[in-house]
């Protein structure tokens, strides 16, 4: 493989050491050449390391670009790469003389990147948010990142995320930590608890913020110190606020670090980082690299390397009340410190290091390139439609494993989403999604997509509203008329009461669906009974089963978050309104209570539905007088499913709860609102449920004894959620199928 990468050669910082230290590396595996389009230091720099490096200077854009065309022509250059505005340029301009995929790494919000020089931003800014759109793909060096970029409106489906790794060979001895302080002019001794900082003393970087929350820990930890590297236009305003606190002995400003910042970092207990706005900075993985704990603004990427409360600490931008509490808390704990520092740098090591980046960097450009070859097709791809962007964790599971299926046939297949919040469903997915009452919009994908879609769930029924069993039949039937092959995919049918919408789903299912997919047998009689009998069906399972849940750290981190113990003994309720629900309300009260008394496990109220369930659980909860904890926002499918994982016992009323939880073994009790959740419950051969109106105290208490008692045997639960995940891959094949794979 051979790419060319294309820079102005004037750059410094973080991306000038994630350029250098990538094309390195990568130079070992591929041909990666370097095209500066100035000399000086940078090219320098590049040449030493062993780069190849071309200078292509100039003020002559069209001659570059000739100059360019010809070199990656008789060079067999397959790929062109581009860092910053001037490259993103040249490579928009490169496109088409070329053939040749053009992709950028997006280092830096490009709409910041000229702040203070109107001129600029009016000029290089503007042309530099043109050129972003004219190329193929491009890379964010985090996902806050893409996330910024598609909500400015860039195709979710053409990026990509990079973090900066670093190298975390062990560096060896760095000599004496206290002369090396003391060298620096900070007043410190064996028992100080040293805070540092390497960064410009600039606005962005809110050294304010800093030396405020310093002063706060300080009060509260006498050991501490402050040494900040680095200089900047804000260093005389840093020092008069440090006198003002009263903090001026203990803060130490050292200036720019000569020869490396090994011994710097080697020589702190604490690394702190105060910015407004990042990506993704080396400043926190290089203090990872020497097991520093860490407490960051949480910006940009940072979010990504730090778990809240597991390896480090997060605070808002400018909160330095926060920032003191966790100063203070580390220079206490010396256990504490020492804990978060190792956990920070497992993670950091694995997940952040130069060869990952390199190996990511290499499958980027291989599925770019397997991209740029597929054949342009009249009709290709799917178009999904669902119950999708209401902020129900069950309904967006199952998009999230219909779209794992789908890039599991293909992972290049164009995707479009029907979605209430288009928005959120492009950033949480990365897949193209337009508004659900765009007629237009979806009219358009249907016209082009081989497939379309009725995404899971119970969607033909006329329980919870008649416009949405009118919708998505209208959908079914123009989907058809479009030209497209129609599944309904896992899904539930019914209850559907009225016999004339019983009649009308009947004939649109009839005359419009080539396969029906179904996630529990009560759906399949239902068919049965409403007639439909021509298109293909088959018992399936629902695509939530798939799922996988998250590693434990980031798990951790949302229990955390939630004020509950990661690693306690829990009873769960995820409980929702419902016709009788507050009738019934204080016997969930009491079997939280009964199962904390008799088991010793402590109930949690999770929400399924944030924006609903959390009024439900409170309603629940009330008069409680047990130790109990409520988790409103428990986060993805994968964080839900391994904050379920650590329960013992899951009461719900909620049916991907139940889902979710039989994926990770856990004995169920189902309280019945809709068939659906019983129907899934004898699905895997699980008798412990109960209808909602004749829910007692003492049948609550019977499911708890029930559930305790199947605990110490899962094997029967586990072995029929097995045999329901291999039915369920029948939805993926029946898709196969029907896109002619």
């Amino acid at each position: 493989m051979k790419v060319i990468h294309l820079i102005s050669g004037g750059d410094s910082g973080g991306a000038k050491t994630h350029v250098l230290s990538l094309l390195q590396n990568l130079n070992k595996t591929i041909t990666a050449q370097l095209v500066c389009f100035r000399d000086g230091p940078f090219a320098q720099e590049a040449r030493s390391l062993g780069i190849p490096t071309m200078i292509c200077g100039g003020n002559n854009i069209f001659r570059t670009r000739r100059q360019l065309t010809e070199y990656i022509r008789q060079g067999g250059y397959e790929i062109i790469h581009c860092h910053g505005s001037r490259a993103n340029m040249i490579g928009a301009l490169l496109r088409h003389p070329t053939g040749v995929p053009v992709v950028t790494t997006v280092h830096s919000d490009y709409k910041l990147d000229y702040m203070g020089r109107p001129l600029s931003h009016l000029t290089f800014g503007n042309i530099n948010a043109w050129a972003l759109r004219q190329l193929d793909y491009r890379i964010g060096v985090s996902d806050a990142m893409v996330d910024l970029l598609i909500q400015r409106g860039f195709p979710p489906d053409r990026f990509y995320a990079i973090y900066n790794g670093i190298d975390f060979t062990p560096a060896p001895n760095q000599g004496d930590r206290l002369e090396y302080l003391r060298s620096l002019g900070a007043d410190v001794d064996q028992n100080s608890v040293v805070v540092g900082i390497a960064a410009r003393l600039n606005p962005v970087k809110d050294m304010s913020t800093l030396i405020r929350g310093f002063a706060a820990g300080y009060a509260q930890c006498p050991r501490l110190r402050l040494v900040i590297a680095g200089d900047g236009e804000e260093r005389e305003k840093l020092g008069n606020l440090a006198k003002e606190l009263g903090v001026e002995h203990q803060v130490t400003f050292a200036g720019w670090i000569s020869g490396g910042m090994d011994r710097f970092y080697s020589a702190l207990d604490i690394n702190v980082l105060t910015s407004l706005s990042e990506t993704f900075p080396y400043a926190l993985t290089e203090g990872a690299r020497f097991h520093l704990a860490t407490v960051s603004t949480a910006v940009g990427g940072i979010p990504y390397l730090i778990d809240q409360d597991v390896n480090g600490y997060l605070f808002t931008p400018g909160d330095w009340q926060s920032l003191g509490k966790y100063l203070a808390a580390l220079g206490n704990d010396d256990a504490l410190r020492r804990d978060m520092g190792e956990k920070l740098y497992q993670k950091a090591s694995t997940q952040f290091s130069i060869q990952r980046t390199v190996d990511t960097q290499l499958h980027i450009y291989q599925e770019i390139l397997r991209r740029h070859s597929r054949p342009k097709m009249a009709r290709d791809g799917v178009v999904i439609c669902g119950a999708y962007g209401r902020g129900n964790a069950g309904d967006d599971a199952i998009l999230e494993a219909i779209l794992q299926e789908m890039r599991s046939l293909d992972p290049d297949m164009p995707m479009t989403v029907l979605s209430k919040d288009p928005k959120s469903t492009r950033l949480t997915y990365r897949v193209q999604a337009v508004h659900r009452a765009n007629f237009p919009a979806w009219h358009r994908a249907m016209h082009h997509a081989k497939l379309y879609i009725n995404g899971g769930g119970s969607l033909i029924q006329d329980v919870t509203s008649r416009r949405s069993l009118w919708y998505y039949l209208h959908n079914i039937q123009t989907a058809k008329r479009c030209g497209c092959k129609v599944q309904m995919y896992g899904c539930g049918i019914g209850p559907v009461i009225r016999e004339s919408h019983r009649k009308m789903a009947a004939r649109v299912l009839n005359a419009n669906v080539d396969a029906i997919t179904l996630r529990e047998p009560d759906s399949l009689e239902e068919l049965r009974a409403m007639g439909v009998d021509k298109p293909e069906i088959l018992l399936t399972a629902d695509p939530a089963l798939t799922l996988r849940q998250a590693p434990e750290d980031q798990t951790d981190s949302v229990l955390l978050r939630a004020g509950i113990p990661p690693h306690g003994r829990y009873i769960c309720f995820a409980l929702r309104r419902w016709k009788g629900f507050e009738e019934k309300a204080p016997l969930f009260s009491k079997a939280a209570e009964y199962a904390y008394r008799t088991y010793g496990l402590t109930p949690v109220f999770a929400a399924v539905e944030k924006h609903l369930d959390p009024g439900a659980n409170q309603m629940a909860a009330r008069g409680l007088s047990v130790p109990h904890y409520f988790l409103n926002d428990a986060g993805s499918a994968g964080t839900i499913i391994g904050a379920l994982s650590r329960m013992e016992i899951v009461v719900s009323m909620r049916l991907h709860a139940l889902i979710f939880a039989a994926g990770q073994g856990i004995p169920l009790a189902g309280v019945v609102y809709d068939p659906k959740v019983s129907a899934f419950l004898r699905y895997i051969g699980q008798e412990q449920f109960v209808d909602l109106e004749a829910l007692t105290e003492e049948g609550l208490r019977q499911m708890i004894d029930h559930c305790a008692a199947q605990s110490a045997h899962p094997e029967a639960q586990a072995e029929a959620v097995k045999r329901l995940q291999e039915m369920e891959q029948r939805n993926v094949t029946t898709a196969r199928r029907l896109l002619g794979m």
